[in-house]
């Protein structure tokens, strides 16, 4: 049946006797299944590559490479680490299935082979392996959603701040000659500390020159059919940089990694930008969470903005 789990299934049978090879085959290959053949360890790790099975027939007992070490050498990489093993053994040897299944396979299937028996736990596994990559691509999809969910939601709250922020601008209407005629209580702060000699009723002749002052930005506009200067003034605060994160008891990598963060870029960014695999900076993110005694990366967003005095993004 085409919505059989073994139609088209690539399976990889590894056994050093011809006759069990052709009696496996003979039943998978009936039931729709595609057939690739080993007869030895070696030859069944050099085929993996060509042949990217769905799930692998091995033989415990054979000569040289034995299905042991090859099941082992399969887990340990993760190309194939996912790839079920169903154990050949003979009738009523205990031994072997239990070392089978510690080594990492899933099942076993005994000699002399039953065709009803081998199909049933061929399609079992082969459903469950289809079955896992559904959860870990739905799994993967709901990451992906979460990922785009908490930068929107990071969006909104530093543009929220900012708009906060703009109720309280540090604003000044003077006369063309510095007269102050309007000054916010902000703006009164900033001028305060910047100039303390100076005035209370002008404008700093600094400012007035056009004059770079360190630690203020100012700018300012004439008014539309008016002899009145705006003037918005802001603290210039230090460029932002990684190494102002170190302190949190991060990595430099990690630094970097949450600098871009508060920044809004996603994993698959901030890879690009530090030339790092998205993997790599999940991992990075997922260990730099606990240090910050935060659980989200939105919560770490937060943090680190504060920090660096990101204002929007």
């Amino acid at each position: 049946m085409v919505d059989s789990p073994l139609h088209d299934a690539r399976i990889l049978l590894v056994d050093d006797v011809p006759a069990n090879l052709g009696a496996l085959g003979e039943f998978l290959v009936a039931a729709g299944a595609k057939i690739f053949i080993a007869q030895s360890g070696a030859a069944a790790l050099a085929r993996l590559g060509g042949v990217q099975p769905d799930l692998i027939l091995l033989d415990v007992n054979m000569p040289g490479l034995g299905g042991l070490d090859v099941c082992r050498r399969l887990k340990a990489e993760p190309a194939t680490a996912d790839v079920p093993v169903l154990f050949i053994t003979a009738l009523g040897d205990m031994a072997d299935k239990v070392a089978g299944f510690v080594a990492g396979g899933v099942d076993y299937i005994t000699k002399p082979f039953q065709a009803e028996e081998v199909l049933a736990r061929v399609s079992a596994h082969l459903r469950i392996r289809q079955l896992q990559r559904e959860l870990a691509a739905h799994a993967a999809e709901l990451q992906r959603q979460n990922d785009v969910l908490e930068l929107e939601m990071q969006r909104r709250i530093a543009t929220e701040r900012a708009m906060q922020r703009a109720l309280d601008r540090a604003v000044v209407v003077a006369s063309p000659t510095g007269a102050i005629r309007f000054c916010s209580d902000r703006a009164a702060r900033l001028l305060a500390r910047h100039f303390p000699d100076r005035p209370p009723d002008r404008m700093p002749d600094a400012l007035l020159k056009g004059q770079s002052v360190p630690g203020l930005r100012a700018a300012h506009s004439l008014r539309p059919d008016s002899d009145a200067v705006l003037w918005l003034l802001e603290e210039a605060p230090p460029t932002a940089t990684p190494a102002m994160l170190e302190p949190l008891g991060l990595t430099p990598r990690e630094a970097e990694i949450l600098f871009w963060i508060a920044h809004g870029k996603s994993n698959a960014e901030i890879g690009t930008i530090l030339e790092l695999a998205p993997n790599t900076v999940k991992k990075h993110v997922y260990n730099l969470l606990p240090k910050l005694g935060l659980e989200t990366r939105l919560a770490a967003a937060l943090r680190a903005m504060e920090i660096l005095g990101v204002n929007g993004i």
